[in-house]
């Protein structure tokens, strides 16, 4: 008879007969994205491994694996007849797999639980304890360390000799083994692709759709303290062979499947990165697929980075350049260990990018230990004077477990105040099943350098610069501003989050709004806003500012008020400026932010030729205003929209990366023929 200590023995003359296949579960959650649903690749990994390198293969039989959210009772439902489960796990998906496991376990007392993944911890006696459905803990890369696990089934004593694993003895004492040697020659595990690891689960669910997640490398040589990519990989990069990569490109194209993750921390970090994507962006070319590969940018190597990410952005591959640079503050990125990560490098291939027409978003992270209102805010300017005008994704700190920072002593020597929040996506749906756990995160939310009310106040001069500057809602007035006075783009948007309520009631009310959200986070709430009536969705509070202010009809009077309170803050920073040029910016920005239900063309009167001006400065070239008469026409009606909602997918949240929310105008000189009709 099972029980809790692990799997019914053999008979004793088990050697002499075949036993039965062990049965083994595999787990890999992943959250589904705009309906379409992740591959489970890491554990298929785990699977092709075990089926081409045991002794027997025959002597493991693999349930089809749980690859999304279910409801838990469906989940265990699914894995009770398994001898073994093997959960991977991160922080998507963590809660609900304790909780299958834990049902698992009561129902099934003799059944196997093995958890793996970054977000079980390196030092985890404290974890296992909480968690005693968990017969065992796999650490770093599991595919050895699995088939030893499985080839020993029969004889549990000999789990815990096994390397990278950690588990209770019979007696209650604890093990954590030394981790198993890093894989070498990547080419010893099986490509799940080409094996055919995911054909059974791709014919028993036609109607999915699959994002593929791909790896080209594994390791990381950096060390940053929020991130448990380099902890866990102990620096050394390995990689794939090329051949085997490519014929896993040409699997994905056969399968037509539309977007590939690719898992590696550092794309473009190797000299063959550069060929890589140019057999991506060949068969994309061939056949149509993949329509999209995602990759994280290499750090440092500056002409490898910007000629692989210009291969992907030529062939359509992607949405923009991702310049991960998370701070500008040097104190800042001592204490992350960045500081060996070059500054200049970004702010190379941001300029560069620009000039050659390839969108580029910068991340920043906030609450950053070291990092202050002040220096954050100065960073924000920074990289706009540098040329960013398409977007600065500001993002909140979230601690990771196996990451340096998920060290109590780090937190404390920083000050860091943390929050538990449920973890939401960007543009998510609220699907709650009946049956379900909610995953959590740690948010920072204050430091020592920045306490609870500056973290708040930054919090909402992200917001408001995304909603001027990124939403383009305001974006060639700040710009023009800027050039003619030389007023700082930070000041410009301090103004804003200053307005006095009596005068400037619209965007006092968009300060207070931000304010509360601000608050909200900092008690536990969502990062984002949910809107049943705006696509049922949670929305960056910006954009949900500017989805309010065109479903409430708020448009011209936020204009009004912002010209107003732009030309204030102007002028007193210089006496003597044409206004003018600012009015005519206001009235030309207004006119191209996107609308719905738009029946007429605009024609526009303008003194000046702003938009090349603010064209030149968006690319990085120098940029000279000419006093120069145009008509500009604003093409609303060609391509109309007359469902609300529509509007909201497909300008506000599809055009979140590329801040594709302005129509494009056309402009003449205006002759003696023309100036008639405007």
């Amino acid at each position: 008879m099972s029980t809790a200590q692990g799997p019914d023995p053999l008979p004793a003359d088990a050697s002499q007969e075949r036993r039965a296949p062990v049965r083994v579960g595999l787990v890999q959650i992943n959250n589904s994205f705009s309906g379409q649903n992740y591959l489970p690749y890491s554990v298929a990994l785990l699977q092709t491994y075990v089926q081409k390198m045991a002794a027997d293969p025959g002597l493991y039989e693999f349930l089809p694996p749980l690859y999304k959210r279910v409801r838990i009772a469906d989940a265990v439902e699914a894995l009770k007849d398994a001898d073994l489960v093997g959960f991977s796990t991160y922080v998507w998906n963590g809660r609900i797999s304790l909780e299958i496991a834990r049902r698992l376990k009561a129902l099934r007392p003799g059944i196997v639980i093995v958890f793996g993944g970054p977000h079980v911890p390196d030092q985890p006696e404290a974890f296992l304890r909480a968690n005693p459905q968990i017969d065992l803990a796999v650490h770093n890369e599991g595919e050895r360390t699995f088939l030893k696990l499985l080839e020993s089934f029969a004889d549990r004593e000999a789990w815990q000799s096994l390397p990278g694993v950690s588990m209770f003895k019979a007696d209650g004492s604890f093990v954590r083994n030394p981790n198993i040697d890093r894989v070498r020659d990547l080419d010893e595990i099986p490509s799940p692709f080409l094996e055919g690891a995911f054909d059974s689960i791709m014919a028993a669910n036609p109607n999915e759709s699959w994002i593929g997640l791909w790896e080209t490398n594994r390791g990381c040589p950096f060390r940053c303290t929020f991130c448990d990519w380099g902890s866990a990989t102990a620096a050394k990069v390995t990689k794939f062979g090329e051949e085997r990569l490519y014929r896993e490109v040409d699997w994905f194209a056969d399968k037509k499947i539309e977007y590939i993750f690719c898992c590696d921390a550092n794309f473009g970090i190797q000299k063959r990165d550069v060929d890589i994507a140019n057999y991506v962006a060949g068969i994309k070319k061939e056949t149509g697929y993949p329509v999209a590969l995602s990759v994280q940018n290499t750090k440092n190597a500056t002409e490898r980075a910007y000629e692989t990410q210009k291969i992907l952005s030529d062939a359509g591959l992607n949405k923009g350049v991702a310049l991960s640079m998370q701070s500008v503050d040097k104190p800042t990125l001592e204490a992350i260990k960045r500081d060996n990560i070059s500054l200049g490098t970004y702010m190379e291939l941001q300029r560069r990018f620009t000039r050659d027409k390839v969108e580029t978003y910068s991340d920043l992270i906030l609450g950053l230990p070291g990092e202050t209102y002040e220096s954050f805010v100065k960073g924000v300017d920074l990289l706009i004077e540098n040329g960013q005008h398409n977007r600065i994704q500001f993002n909140n700190l979230s601690i990771l477990p196996n990451a340096e920072m998920g060290d109590p002593a780090y937190q404390a020597k920083y000050g860091m105040v943390t929050v538990e929040s449920k973890i939401i996506n960007i543009h998510g749906e609220r699907i709650e099943l009946d049956d379900d756990v909610p995953e959590v995160q740690d948010l920072v939310v204050a430091t020592a350098a920045m306490p609870l009310a500056d973290w708040r106040r930054t919090r909402i001069f992200c917001w408001m610069t995304a909603l001027l500057h990124f939403d383009k809602l305001f974006q060639i007035p700040l710009i023009m501003a800027h050039g003619i006075s030389g007023i700082s783009y930070r000041n410009m948007i301090e103004a804003f989050m200053a307005a006095d309520p009596k005068r400037f009631p619209m965007i006092a009310e968009i300060n207070a709004f931000f304010h509360k959200e601000a608050e909200s986070i900092q008690s536990g709430g969502s990062e984002y806003v949910f809107s049943k009536e705006y696509l049922g969705i949670y929305w960056p509070a910006d954009e949900y500012i500017f989805v309010e202010l065109t479903a409430k009809g708020k448009f011209d009077a936020f204009y009004a008020e912002a010209g107003k309170l732009l030309a204030e803050t102007v002028s007193a920073k210089a006496a003597g400026l044409p206004m003018e040029i600012i009015d005519e910016a206001i009235r030309l920005n207004h006119a191209l932010v996107h609308q719905p239900y738009a029946k007429d063309n605009l024609r526009i009167r303008l003194s000046y030729d702003l938009l090349d001006y603010w064209h030149k400065v968006r690319g990085g070239e120098q940029a000279l205003l000419s006093e120069k008469p145009l008509a500009i026409e604003v093409d609303r009606t060609t391509k109309p929209y007359d469902d609300f909602q529509k509007w909201c997918r497909e300008i506000v949240w599809w055009g979140n990366k590329k801040g594709a929310y302005l129509y494009s105008p056309r402009s003449a000189a205006i002759t003696p023929e023309l100036a008639g009709h405007y």
